[in-house]
């Protein structure tokens, strides 16, 4: 139990796809505009870790070692086909606001680099809470980037006015406000692990 709980938590802390291993940028940059956006988006990339991670480890021993890039791509283009037509039918609105971001994640590094370095070697169980945590972590990662940024950036939090006569920062509206966001965040959580280390 105390490896599965190991294997969970890395994602979230040690092993953080968005501050930690600079993974999955793109989405995050494009994404993060606001809160609803960032879990939205988070969901949909945990859903497909999790489920391309269980089949991976599922089918190790039947996936040649030639075409195995390959193998793994079919698999986790299914589960974002899976994740797309759920987010059409169920959640229009947030389908149009995630754009060609949700498609995207066929080629996220976060999910390759997971099947690849992790799932491919690991029993199922493993491969399904290593998904599970680094699925956490990235999406935690986005609620926190994307709630600074609708605060500060347009003066709300989940669509909700925060102050009224509040003066919006308008260059954290934009993607560059995004990298200063996650640049500020990085410096912040760098400083706190090397005061923890002294």
């Amino acid at each position: 139990m105390k490896k599965l709980l190991a294997e969970f938590l890395k994602g979230i802390f040690k092993e953080n796809p968005t501050f930690v291993l600079m993974l999955g940028l793109c989405p995050t940059l494009a994404v993060s505009l606001s809160v609803i956006n960032g879990i939205g988006m988070g969901i949909a990339a945990t859903f497909v870790l999790l489920g391309s991670n269980v089949i991976i480890s599922s089918l190790k021993s039947f996936i040649p070692e030639k075409v195995r890039i390959p193998c793994f791509i079919v698999v986790i283009a299914t589960f974002v086909t899976i994740t797309e037509m759920i987010l059409k039918a169920y959640s229009p609105a947030l389908s149009r606001a995630l754009g060609i971001y949700v498609p995207l994640i066929v080629v996220n590094c976060i999910v390759l680099g997971r099947a690849e370095a992790f799932a491919q070697k690991a029993k199922v169980r493993d491969a399904f809470f290593d998904g599970l945590g680094m699925g956490i972590g990235f999406t935690l990662a986005l609620i926190l980037i994307s709630a600074l940024r609708e605060c500060l950036g347009a003066g709300t939090l989940l669509g909700r006015e925060l102050l009224k006569g509040f003066q919006p920062i308008l260059l954290l509206g934009m993607p560059s406000g995004a990298l200063l966001v996650i640049g500020l965040l990085l410096g912040l959580f760098n400083l706190l692990k090397s005061r923890q280390k002294a």
